[in-house]
């Protein structure tokens, strides 16, 4: 039976709305002072994303688990179903992303209640934001750009081609991925790959009553939309053109 609009919506919803609390989770967990895991490093971090992406697509298993604006975009570019039975219309991408940056800002907001003592309590505004969202090393907006498009054709890359392999080891595959970009393409930008990840948790930053947040820095809050956008939109258009890969 083919998903309503109205189950599309929630399977993204709730599973990026996981995605994020665990993802936000772990950077919160290794970030704040009082933390059991405080300075437990950015290995922790590439691994509990990992963790975080691989429930999240468990828990959208109906819609695909996109979880990520950009991968719901790379499919739709490259011509194929967001999911079996769920055609590429424009109606089901808008819904896709709006659920995906719905879900973001549910899951952050969780994020925050777990741990909202620890967040009282002092840190650097800087440390704070960073359990929401991303910020570069170095800021360099055209090269956070590129970073993090290269990070999300990496991704849509094997989202697009991953069906040659074992469907049981989808999740745990993708899980891995993850992992793997963060540990070797994160350090400029820490990874955002994902606008619904950055933008999402940004919004609840903004929003929430945080003591001593400082700023949500948007003035560098289109690099991690833009930049994984560009990535998907190339990977949408390019892999699809290699021999072999279908």
């Amino acid at each position: 039976m083919p998903l309503t609009t109205g189950q599309i919506f929630l399977s993204e919803f709730f599973g990026t709305a996981i995605l994020i609390l665990f993802g936000a989770g772990v950077c919160a967990a290794v970030t704040l002072p009082r933390s059991k895991a405080k300075a437990s490093g950015w290995i922790v971090i590439a691994f509990g994303w990992g963790l975080a992406v691989f429930m999240g697509v468990y828990a959208a298993y109906a819609t695909g688990g996109h979880l990520n604006p950009a991968v719901t975009v790379g499919l739709a570019v490259a011509g194929k179903d967001l999911a079996p039975g769920v055609s590429a219309t424009a109606v089901n991408v808008v819904v896709y992303i709006v659920a995906q940056m719905l879900g973001g800002i549910v899951g952050a907001v969780g994020a925050w209640l777990a741990y909202k003592r620890h967040f009282d309590a002092e840190a650097p505004a800087a440390d704070k934001l960073g359990c929401f969202s991303t910020t570069p090393g170095i800021r360099s907006y055209g090269w956070n750009v590129v970073t993090e498009a290269i990070g999300t054709f990496a991704l849509i890359t094997w989202v697009l081609i991953n069906g040659k392999s074992p469907s049981q080891l989808g999740p745990l595959a993708v899980a891995l991925v993850i992992v793997a970009i963060g540990l070797s393409l994160g350090g400029p930008t820490g990874y955002a790959i994902n606008p619904a990840r950055d933008l999402g948790p940004r919004i609840a930053h903004a929003l929430l009553p945080i003591k001593g947040k400082g700023s949500s820095d948007w003035t560098y809050a289109w690099v991690p939309v833009v930049g994984p956008l560009l990535g998907a939109v190339a990977a949408g258009l390019l892999v699809p053109r290699m021999a072999g890969l279908y």
